[in-house]
């Protein structure tokens, strides 16, 4: 089952490409956990999960009991002895909580300490990462944050795409190859850039002059049906159908699904 990233500047609409992207897969005929890695959770609104639901998804990190139960150390305690290879194989299906056929887990932050702080939280998050990407046998698409903090050198390679999503702008362009940048250098084998928030043909010509030809797998206009999903509480899949069947494009040009 394949195993994606998703990755980009903040703002750029990489949550929404992940949210589409999820329901594409499970029209097609996959069963996927969602991993929501950024530090301001939002892809389960994007999944249009309802209130009830988004409730009921914890944050890995703040379940303290469960960190402390597979580490043996409390939470925080960045100086104590704790197990460096947690079990996590039964965290997706216990504490994922599923929707339209997409099973969200959020991974939540580390506070206080840093994101690279050698902690239990940290511990338990590096484990949950390498199961899914090279033990669950189930798709999995992880929502990250800008960068590629989440992936090493060890699970980079299991990562079957990445997809770093840009809009028309320098800042998100530089941001994007600095993605594309780290990303070749931990051997993610299939790199591809998404451009979306694409407004017209000058926008185009701008994403066409900055991106590698062979690298840009498609793009996605603006569309107000993303804001009018936003407002209304429901999937941006079901919301604006023109945009989902660009994201299935995507991924069938890209080998993620079968044509």
């Amino acid at each position: 089952m394949p195993k994606i990233a998703v990755a980009g500047k903040g703002g750029v609409g990489k949550t929404t490409f992940s949210g589409l992207l999820a329901r594409v897969l499970v029209a097609a005929g996959e069963k996927v956990y969602a991993i929501d890695a950024d530090p301001n959770p939002t892809l389960g609104q994007a999944l249009g999960f309802p209130p009830e639901l988004q409730e009921k998804v914890v944050p890995i990190v703040e379940m303290r009991e469960l960190i402390q139960e597979r580490t043996g150390a409390h939470p925080g305690e960045s100086g104590a002895y704790y197990k460096l290879n947690p079990r996590v194989d039964d965290i997706p299906e216990r504490f994922s909580v599923a929707y339209n056929g997409v099973h969200l887990l959020e991974m939540g932050t580390v506070k206080g300490a840093g994101a690279g702080c050698v902690c239990p939280e940290n511990t338990v998050l590096r484990a949950l990462v390498t199961h899914l990407l090279l033990r669950e046998r189930e798709t999995v698409l992880l929502d990250m944050v800008a960068g590629v903090e989440h992936l090493g050198r060890g699970t980079a390679s299991a990562v079957d795409a990445m997809y770093v999503v840009v809009e028309p702008g320098q800042r998100s362009l530089m941001v994007a190859a600095d993605i594309v940048r780290l990303a070749g250098e931990l051997g993610v084998p299939a790199v591809w850039m998404v451009a979306n928030k694409v407004r017209g043909e000058d926008d185009l010509a701008f994403i066409r002059e900055h991106v590698d030809a062979g690298r840009l797998a498609g793009w996605l206009p603006r569309d107000d049906h993303v804001v009018e999903a936003d407002m209304r509480g429901i999937a941006v899949y079901d919301a604006a159908p023109d945009l989902a069947r660009r994201v299935a494009a995507i991924a069938r040009e890209t080998g993620l699904i079968r044509a």
